[in-house]
């Protein structure tokens, strides 16, 4: 079942988005030639508790770190530990808060030095996806209006989508109903409606789409080992375009 936030969830919504977002980018700019992916996590761990709130990544099943940095070919969930960050790289800084009850999810993709063409291409292609995505999140619209949307923009410009891992509702719980695969048919699936929390995310392999799990039990990798890019926003839908609740 999707559940439909009243004013009172909206605003401990914005509140945990509000405070995801304001993590998210400062750990960004933390990422930098020489720094390990540990250093980013304790980062994020002392902002998170300065803004009263708690990771919502840390024990969830199990997951070792205060958030997920994924560096290149890793796609996703990445753990952080002693990989010193390098000139050319690509991290993916995937953030998560609870505060009051109440979850924000964001991500982006932080280009270190980049100037492989490529790979500068698959990054801002991956990011106009979400916003292709988060333009179709309105009321009204069916759920692979979204997915269709991102796939779209992504395969359009020579990519490939991760199918194995998906967008979700978000609220009181990270992972609520649906699910939002970031490809699929138009027009098909449940009618959005306004109140409805969606985290956005798509993750686009610059060669093909399969991945698999590093023995860690988490860390996802394009399976080619080709880059990966992975950007996400928390919305809520409305009538008219979605409250970016992360920006």
């Amino acid at each position: 079942m999707i559940v439909v936030k009243n004013a009172v969830d909206m605003e401990g919504m914005r509140a945990s988005g509000y405070i995801a977002a304001r993590v998210r980018d400062a750990v960004a700019k933390r990422a930098g030639p020489g720094v390990t992916t540990e250093e980013l996590g304790v980062y994020a761990g002392e902002l998170i508790k300065g803004f009263g709130a708690e990771s919502a990544f840390l024990g969830y099943r199990g997951f070792p770190g205060q958030i997920c940095v994924s560096v290149n070919e890793a796609v996703v969930h990445g753990i952080p530990g002693k990989r010193r960050i390098q000139l050319g790289d690509i991290v993916s800084i995937d953030v998560g808060v609870r505060c009051g009850g109440y979850v924000g999810d964001t991500a982006t993709t932080v280009m270190v030095g980049v100037v492989d063409p490529d790979v500068i291409r698959l990054v801002r292609t991956t990011e106009k996806a979400l916003e292709a995505g988060m333009a179709m999140a309105r009321a009204g619209h069916r759920l692979s209006d979204v997915s269709h949307a991102i796939e779209a923009v992504a395969v359009g410009a020579g990519f490939s989508v991760v199918r194995e891992f998906v967008g979700h509702g978000i609220g009181r719980k990270m992972h609520e109903d649906p699910q939002i695969p970031n490809f699929g048919r138009p027009g098909q699936g449940p009618r959005l409606a306004s109140g409805m929390t969606l985290a956005l995310e798509p993750m686009v392999n610059m060669g093909g789409a399969e991945v698999e799990v590093m023995e860690d039990g988490w860390t996802v990798l394009a399976k080619d080992r080709k880059p990966s890019a992975h950007f996400e926003h928390t919305v809520a839908v409305g009538a008219g375009p979605a409250e970016i609740l992360t920006a």
